[in-house]
């Protein structure tokens, strides 16, 4: 550890006010010490890591973490703020900031140092000597572990003595078990009941910290509670697996987890608490009642969720969201959960429509059957193919919606009366709207079924036969006989309207689409509205109107990263070097209407960039609208331009809308330089005559 920080990376009067101003004031002094090679790549890195998941934790602790080809060695820095800096916590700012580096390629060596750090960082008299430090080399001393901290010699031995237990007592109880006498002579009725026995896995995005965190704070909330708990890291530096004996004898499980939980099927058929990983941080004796309370009532899960490995299978939004969580943030996360499944559905069975459109034109769709007649050497044969196969690739984008909706909120038994329910929709023309009202009911029916307590007999047919049965039976009856109906004739008032829509109107839905495809690049916003236009040309035959939308949505889209790759070409030296290289690459993301081209410019500076392309996308979104450009196939960018309805004007569209974005990002980027050299100067500074053209200048992250 000693050769991670020093003196010289703590600062004790951190005057920054936000947290991208305390990572990059942190960040210089470990560039100053050769540590970081790149500082604004560097710190575009920091910024995406947090994107991910904020870093703030309760206590007052913000630990900004992240791997980045930039980094030479691993290496910390710490600052203390006084007024505290905003890192997301929920109990407000943090006023102790560790700064954490590791190279792409760090070795397992220094990573269990940064793991074991971050197990520091729960313990109360460690953060308070952090505070009361007098100066930086006594915090660095702190931070090697070369200087205790007051009280720090009994609670070292506590803390090593309890995580022996931890790890040793199920072990410890099968062996008083074993030796226990067999002569069947009552016990005496004083003897104390064994202990709850937890078993749990912690993991984050990057593997460094929060991961360890979390296992800290699980460990000492079951000391408390007296529980017996043995937690497997999911690391960075590896994972060593929890002994099957001890998993077999768990009364239940803690899956604390930003990624997929490898090998998750090991723990099928226990009561489990699935939650994220800040969850046991923040909250851990929470997470203990809960399980505790499944295991009261006889919950277990279904099965293995994850695959035959846990790893690749698992889904985007892998849990219904944590306990602690706003019904509108779970709502999102369900809704999320079922669209990303549907989008690749959306492309592969837009994508095969579209070719099909190209060569053999718009009648194509009148085709007759491709098993009835089918011409090798026709270019229509092929034509009537490819269209016909992407029908069927769309005829699954409701019933997948709301399968993974429902999957989303209650795990592999929503799946069944999901896709039941969003087959029903479209059997009585629901649509896109009966497709989410059918997932949500059936994520609420099989979470409903759930809760009821069963003999443990019949829990092994639970998933297999019982689940499915009721809730596929409960969901058919509501959708078929309840709400079918009116949601069909709300979709189809809805398309009426659509289709009335003229002149202003218009123009002001393609500037709000617009401005949603540009909102979060690929997040739950910019997905409704993509979601949106999709559901409108998924029929056979669909509306003018729907085909403007879905011409205004794609073009909005394409903007952001083609506007990011203009103003790199344009202003270069507002950008660093991974950014003018990420740049490159988003012209062709661009031009193949792939939003989140522009995500490593928004995460390395939101502020400039977002409102930026929000406002070229609302551009874009109207004008597309204005010149009545349609668009039959749901992606493609600009290689379905033949596609689209008076092209010309289209791509107008599309260009002013980047080059109103290109401007706005590079006159914001200038006014932020040109207060920072001013500020740099000081107020009454001259600038030096001798600065050299063209040389590379600080740049904004």
């Amino acid at each position: 550890m000693s050769d991670m920080t020093g003196a010289d990376l703590v600062d004790l009067d951190l005057s920054a006010d936000t947290k991208e101003a305390a990572a990059r004031a942190l960040a210089e002094r470990m560039a100053a010490r050769g540590r970081v090679t790149d500082l604004e790549g560097f710190l575009a890195d920091v910024a995406a890591r947090e994107a991910q998941l904020p870093t703030g934790l309760d206590g007052g602790i913000g630990i900004p973490h992240c791997r980045s080809e930039h980094v030479t060695a691993p290496t910390l820095a710490f600052g203390r703020s006084a007024r505290g800096i905003d890192f997301g916590a929920a109990d407000g700012p943090a006023d102790l900031v560790f700064l954490i580096a590791a190279p792409a390629g760090a070795d397992d060596a220094h990573l269990t140092i940064l793991s074991s750090l971050a197990r520091q960082l729960m313990n109360a008299e460690f953060t308070d000597a952090l505070r009361a430090a007098a100066d930086p080399a006594r915090a660095a001393a702190l931070i090697r572990g070369e200087e205790p901290a007051a009280g720090d010699e009994d609670s070292a031995e506590r803390a090593s003595a309890d995580g022996e237990d931890s790890v040793a007592a199920p072990a410890a109880a099968s062996a008083v078990a074993a030796t226990a006498p067999a002569t069947g002579e009552p016990q005496p009725s004083a003897a104390p009941e064994p202990p709850f026995r937890i078993v749990a896995v912690t993991s984050c995005p990057t593997g460094i910290a929060h991961t360890y965190m979390a296992a800290e704070s699980l460990e000492n909330a079951a000391r408390e509670a007296g529980v017996e708990i043995v937690v497997e890291t999911q690391g960075s530096a590896g994972f060593e697996r929890l002994d099957p004996e001890v998993i077999a004898a768990a009364d239940g499980v803690i899956l604390a987890h930003d990624v997929p939980v490898r090998e998750k099927d090991r723990f099928a058929g226990k009561p489990t608490v699935d939650t994220g990983v800040k969850a046991a941080v923040n909250r851990p004796g929470e997470l203990i009642g809960e399980v505790r309370a499944k295991a009261a009532r006889g919950e277990a899960t279904a099965g293995g969720a994850a695959g035959s490995a846990g790893t690749a299978a698992a889904t985007p939004v892998e849990r219904g969201g944590e306990p602690g969580e706003g019904y509108g943030t779970r709502l999102r996360k369900w809704l999320m959960s079922g669209v990303s499944y549907m989008v690749p559905f959306v492309a592969a069975g837009g994508l095969l429509i579209a070719l099909g459109f190209a060569i053999g034109g718009y009648e194509i769709d009148k085709a007759p059957s491709v098993t009835d007649h089918f011409a090798w050497a026709q270019a229509d044969s092929w034509a009537a193919l490819f269209f016909q196969i992407g029908g069927v690739a769309f005829a699954f984008l409701v019933p997948v919606l709301a399968g993974y909706i429902a999957y989303g909120m209650a795990d592999r038994p929503g799946l069944v009366p999901g896709f039941v329910g969003g087959s029903i929709a479209l059997t009585v023309n629901a649509g896109f709207l009966g497709g989410l009202a059918a997932g949500l009911i059936s994520g609420a029916v099989v979470l409903a079924v759930q809760r009821v307590r069963i003999p443990k007999a019949l829990r092994g047919i639970m998933p297999v036969v019982v689940i499915p049965l009721i809730s596929a039976a409960v969901v058919g009856f509501l959708m078929f006989v309840v709400i079918g109906k009116p949601i069909a004739s709300a979709q189809e008032a809805m398309t009426d309207w659509l289709d009335g829509l003229s002149g202003a109107n218009a123009v002001l839905l393609g500037a709000l689409l617009g401005l949603m495809m540009c909102f979060d690049l690929g997040g739950p916003v910019n997905k409704v509205a993509y979601t949106f236009a999709t559901a409108g040309i998924a029929v056979s035959d669909p509306s003018d109107s729907a085909m403007k939308i879905m011409a205004a949505v794609m073009a909005a889209g394409m903007v952001p990263p083609l506007a990011m790759a203009l103003a790199t070409t344009v202003r270069a030296r507002l950008f660093n070097a991974a950014e003018r290289e990420n740049g490159k690459a988003a012209w062709v993301l661009g031009a193949s209407f792939i939003s989140e081209g522009a995500i490593p410019f928004a995460a390395a500076d939101p502020l400039r960039v977002i409102p930026s392309s929000m406002v070229g996308g609302a551009v874009t979104g109207a004008l597309s609208m204005a010149f009545d450009a349609t668009l039959r196939a749901p992606h493609g960018g600009i290689f379905v331009v033949p596609l689209i309805g008076n092209p010309l004007l289209y791509l107008v569209a599309v260009a002013a809308g980047v080059c109103v974005t290109t401007a706005l990002v590079i006159v914001l980027k200038g006014l932020r330089k040109q207060a920072r050299d001013s500020v740099t100067r000081g107020p009454g500074d001259a600038v030096p005559s001798t600065r050299t053209p063209g040389a590379k200048q600080p740049v904004s992250a």
